[in-house]
């Protein structure tokens, strides 16, 4: 749908538009039976009937032509919050913002509020034909789908979480411990099974009819999609080759992901917090694993499946995916700011005349400021962090243990790190050595 008119738009997405507002009425105005039924909570309940009728209205003015939509201004403003920087600087506060405020947004009345906004936000921007033209896209929509599980389950795990801390603070046992039954696998597991199953299939046959197969055109040796992505479940490691060369991005970071996993059980110190959800009794686990899975994972998920598009360049969800736009950028190496940008010299180049030992001389003395801060960077942190923020866990754990934390730790900051710097300051590579294919 990009180049399509909102017009062309509107009318054939109107009939959805319409069904989609029915569905919030009718999922308000359960929860608002269920609100005053069971809980007898009758001033909630009149918030979500009203909500519910309103839904009705608007899936009425829907069906009639006439769905509501986003002002140019703020499809403008949107676009403008969705940059590379402040995506990324944006997502981090939003996580920090989140865990300081973890009581307040799983109370279940917040979070209907908050699922409540950000389906309206959804209908409202899919009037738009750029906006449409994503979300609706048969490869995207299982992501958009993923995107809101993943926010429940995340709701969840904190809720239980949050409610354990609270038992704890009055010295009662986890949840977890007060529901310890033995449940029999025949029938009570094997009857839950088939009814997911039953369900499941159900489901599977609707988006099969509903959805067109993503089949794109039989591929040509002359004509490259564009943009060209991987699947879903690779689009952080596609992301990551933007800042790394490709031994870095697609071998070395993903090994010492595997590597910290594996790792875990050995450098985990802490005898509380083990069987059950909690947070204050994991605070240092919870918040590096939200970091690393929210922040280093599938927000590069959804950077690469909704914001970039055509010759890779970034695009806001309402900007239209134009193949021509070209980003004036001029990434450079930290040794040519050294030596060109600093210096005022030419950059050291090693003769191809020379001798193995000459040239590699050479390069080192062209990287020797990346490879000190890489160096500093990685052997000299640890012990720094071992003196000061870190030095519990340090007499805690020992010095090897410790090293192999700080270290991880250290390549997960590395990515964001990167990644300002490359939007920032146009920073390829901190250390450049293609002469051996080796750059970082």
């Amino acid at each position: 749908m990009h180049g399509v008119s909102e017009a062309e738009v509107v009318s054939g997405i109107a009939p959805f538009l319409g069904g989609y507002y029915l569905f919030l009425a009718s999922m308000n105005a359960v929860m608002a039976f269920y609100l005053w039924h069971y809980k007898h909570r009758t001033n909630d309940a009149l918030v979500w009937t009203a909500f519910s009728l309103f839904m009705v209205i608007v899936s009425a003015a829907a069906m009639g032509g006439s769905p509501p939509g986003l002002p140019e201004s703020v499809r403008n403003l949107v676009n403008w919050l969705t940059g590379p920087v402040i995506y990324s600087v944006g997502t981090t506060v939003l996580l920090v913002i989140a865990y300081v405020l973890r009581r307040w947004w799983v109370k279940p009345m917040v979070a209907w509020t908050l699922l409540n906004i950000s389906l309206v936000a959804m209908g409202v921007s899919m009037v738009d034909a750029n906006f449409a033209a994503i979300v609706t896209k048969p490869d995207n929509v299982p992501i958009v789908g993923l995107v809101f599980l993943l926010g429940f389950f995340t709701w969840l795990a904190t809720a239980k979480a949050v409610e354990n801390d609270n038992r704890a603070k009055e010295g009662l046992p986890p949840t977890e411990k007060l529901d310890d039954e033995k449940v029999l696998v025949w029938p009570d597991l094997v009857y839950t099974e088939l009814i997911c199953m039953v369900a499941l299939t159900a489901l599977l046959l609707v988006w099969a009819i509903a959805l067109q197969a993503p089949l794109e055109e039989p591929a040509s040796s002359v004509k490259t999609p564009n943009p060209s992505k991987a699947p879903w479940y690779f689009l952080g490691l596609q992301e990551m080759l933007v800042y790394y060369d490709p031994w870095m991005a697609g071998v070395v970071l993903p090994s010492l992901v595997l590597v910290g996993l594996a790792a875990i059980p050995f450098l985990d110190f802490n005898k509380l917090g083990n069987g059950y959800y909690t947070i204050e009794q994991r605070k240092f686990s919870y918040l590096v694993f939200q970091f690393g899975f929210l922040e280093l994972w599938i927000t590069l998920i959804i950077l690469g499946t909704f914001f970039r598009g055509p010759n890779w360049n970034i695009f806001g969800p309402f900007e239209f995916w134009d193949p021509h736009k070209v980003l004036a950028l001029n990434n450079v190496d930290l040794s040519q700011y050294f030596w060109i940008g600093f210096m005022g010299e030419a950059l050291p180049k090693p003769s191809p005349d020379a001798t193995t030992l000459s040239q590699i001389l050479t390069i080192l003395l062209r990287e020797w400021l990346g490879i000190v801060l890489v160096v500093l960077y990685f052997v000299a942190l640890p012990p720094l962090m071992a003196a000061t923020i870190f030095r519990g866990f340090f007499v805690k754990m020992g010095f090897l243990r410790f090293m192999l934390m700080a270290n991880l730790l250290l390549f997960m900051a590395a990515l964001p790190l990167k990644m300002v710097l490359r939007w920032t300051l146009n920073l390829k590579y901190i250390i450049a050595i293609p002469e051996f294919f080796l750059n970082f």
